[in-house]
């Protein structure tokens, strides 16, 4: 992440977080700035859920968090008008009714606008009476949309929004999310465990492990620092010797990751690629990247 900007969204200076005997965040420090899409990826208590939970002021901790100049512990109400928080879309209650749901956010959300909610829906075959059971996977996800995109938050916190949802609306999700709802004034932290689908959405990439940053960096800065080679098995004791993050075969052929190494040297080992995040977090995960 840039340190250039004076004012992140952001910003966390040993972030700590125990619970009994294990430490979900261990003196963890990072900032984001504005009008990023950040991607917080890490395996089932990596410690994510955590410093979400931190950001939006529902745990307490030990080192600085200031979120939109703000910390959460002590200024979380103010902090909440500013935010937008959603989990996963699948979970809004069957009973309810659309006019229900809208009156719902209204009710908690100052920053809601009903009119820019019912612009969204009126694209839609979503009527106003209809009952959250009555609605197809589509419809519950443009539903979800409209709402989070009438509320004009400066931070969008998605905890893994898509659960639950078959590709197709996933794939939706995003795109809507982006066309309709980010502009550079708006800042999007995401969580998922599907991780590929988000890559093309992402400016920034933090991996957690184990309570602490395994990787913060731009995707511009992932794309120059990363490299994957598909290598010959002739070349393949060469590429082993510039130590490879990651090394892992496909018909027959050795593909081996490296970090920080000249794309020339690379080159004459073989077929260049740019690492998709996903390979990346195996790589990254795996423990042989420090």
């Amino acid at each position: 992440m840039s340190d250039a900007a004076a004012n992140p969204i952001v910003r966390a200076r040993d972030l700590t977080k125990t619970y009994g005997t294990t430490r979900a965040l261990d003196h963890v420090s990072f900032r984001i700035e504005p009008g990023r899409i950040v991607g917080l990826i890490g395996p089932n208590g990596a410690g994510k859920t955590t410093a979400l939970k931190a950001i939006l002021g529902l745990v307490d901790f030990d080192g600085d968090l200031r979120v939109l100049g703000l910390d959460p512990r002590t200024q979380r109400a103010e902090l909440m008008e500013q935010v937008c928080f959603i989990a996963d879309v699948a979970v809004l209650p069957r009973w309810i009714k659309v006019s229900e749901a809208i009156e719902f956010v209204a009710g908690v959300h100052p920053r809601f606008s009903r009119k820019k909610c019912e612009a969204f829906l009126s694209h839609t075959k979503i009527a106003p009476s209809m009952r959250v059971r009555e609605l197809s996977k589509g419809m519950i996800v443009q539903l979800h949309l409209a709402l989070v995109m009438a509320i004009d938050a400066k931070l969008l916190v998605l905890d893994e929004p898509t659960l639950g949802l078959d590709i197709l609306y996933r794939k939706s999700f995003y795109e809507s999310l982006l066309s309709d709802y980010f502009d550079e004034n708006k800042t999007i932290i995401v969580t998922t465990h599907q991780v590929e689908e988000v890559e093309h959405i992402l400016t920034d990439l933090v991996f957690i492990r184990d309570g602490k940053i395994a990787l913060a960096a731009t995707m511009d800065e992932v794309g120059e620092r990363y490299a994957e080679v598909m290598v010959n098995p002739d070349k393949a004791d060469a590429a082993r010797a510039l130590k490879p993050l990651n090394e892992r075969t496909i018909f027959g052929k050795s593909i081996f990751l490296f970090d920080g190494i000249e794309r020339t040297r690379l080159a004459a080992l073989g077929e260049l690629h740019k690492p998709s995040v996903a390979d990346l977090f195996v790589a990254t995960m795996k423990g042989t990247y420090a």
